[in-house]
């Protein structure tokens, strides 16, 4: 035992070691980002000292020289704490998302911002892109689209009549759970959930609580707030409203496809620079004509341009006229993707590109 108890003191003794060292040198860091701003400021630049694209270099390199036992995801959400608090020292980030707290997109704008950002909970996507276009904040972030139910269309239309730029997505997986303060399932008589949820746990519902009133409501957070007020009553919610709000979990991962992923979209004033691992995103339409749509694609392909997203909308312009929502991977600065849109724009009515900016870091 004495022999153990040596062992454990000097593996605990390089582990103090260890984290002298790195407290030392993220203190070192914090100092070297002080000068950056410093620089920043002295060459005239005092708005925005967030670079998306640098961030984005930053993650990717530490995944790829990663050796574990640590996932490449636990390296990166490291790192993206430690970039964040040197960021609020240099200039802090006031970040708008549809909120409230505790729902699936303040996760995203965590994962993507760090906890040292500002987050400014807002009731909807319009009021999320009216604050960044009014500059109260410098970004925003909202939902675009769900593997299993398809794509948010208020933010996609939003993006018509908006100047704001893409500089940023984030994937998340959604895990969902039944919370409520009831003692089991045969107690909840009514379910609170967004739309989209009921949507994404369907086949567990019909399942396990057949007989329960399902009421659609504005949030998975709100969702939870309610049952968190109300006997007899459940929440599908992510387990930070669990926490927010003071439920139990009844049951967890209720979603019906395991591979169930979110993308969300961080909007901005000015789009990001090119990091070689690009995604751009833009809306295209033409005139309603035999083929149309065949000539707006057709470049992309003749240019080795990979789509990987078409949706369309209607154009709110004349009865069954539509956009098209692209998706493709590169940015408008890559010699390829710059000669495919031109040869799109000779084509098209309509080509607004959205912005062009780091694919998601998985």
């Amino acid at each position: 035992m004495a022999h153990d108890d040596n062992d454990l003191r000097a593996v605990r003794a390089r582990i103090d070691a260890l984290d002298d060292q790195i407290l030392e040198l993220v203190t070192e860091r914090a100092r070297l980002a002080q000068e950056v701003a410093r620089v920043k400021r002295a060459a005239g630049e005092s708005e925005d000292f967030y670079r998306p694209e640098r961030e984005a270099e930053v993650l990717r390199r530490v995944s790829a020289r990663n050796q574990g036992p640590l996932t490449d995801a636990q390296v990166m959400r490291l790192f993206r704490e430690i970039m964040s608090s040197c960021l609020a020292l240099q200039q802090p980030l006031r970040v708008a998302y549809f909120g409230p707290e505790g729902t699936y997109t303040h996760a995203a704008a965590l994962k993507h911002f760090g906890h040292d950002a500002r987050m400014v909970p807002l009731g909807t996507i319009d009021q999320v892109f009216r604050e960044v276009e009014t500059e109260s904040a410098q970004y925003g972030v909202v939902p675009v689209e769900n593997s299993t139910e398809g794509v948010v269309t208020h933010t996609l239309d939003r993006f018509m009549s908006s100047p704001l730029q893409i500089v940023g997505e984030v994937e998340l997986p959604i895990r969902h759970n039944l919370l409520s303060n009831t003692e089991g399932l045969a107690e909840v008589r009514k379910v609170y959930a967004h739309q989209q949820s009921f949507g994404q746990c369907r086949g567990w519902l019909d399942q396990h609580l057949p007989h329960a009133e399902r009421e659609v409501v504005s949030s998975n957070a709100e969702a939870a707030r309610r049952a968190a007020a109300e006997p007899g009553t459940a929440a599908i919610a992510g387990d930070a409203a669990a926490d927010i709000y003071g439920l139990g979990i009844l049951a967890s991962g209720i979603q019906d496809s395991a591979a169930n992923t979110t993308r969300f979209l961080v909007v901005g004033r000015q789009s990001a620079s090119p990091t070689g691992e690009d995604k751009t995103s833009l809306v295209i339409s033409s005139a309603n004509r035999p083929g149309g749509l065949h000539r707006l694609l057709e470049p992309f392909a003749r240019y080795g341009v990979n789509m990987s997203r078409i949706e369309s909308r209607p154009s709110r312009q004349g009865m069954w006229e539509y956009v098209f929502f692209v998706d493709i991977l590169g940015h408008t600065e890559d010699a390829n993707v710059k000669q495919a849109l031109e040869a799109v724009q000779a084509e098209a009515s309509l080509v607004k590109i959205l912005g062009s900016y780091p694919r998601a870091a998985r």
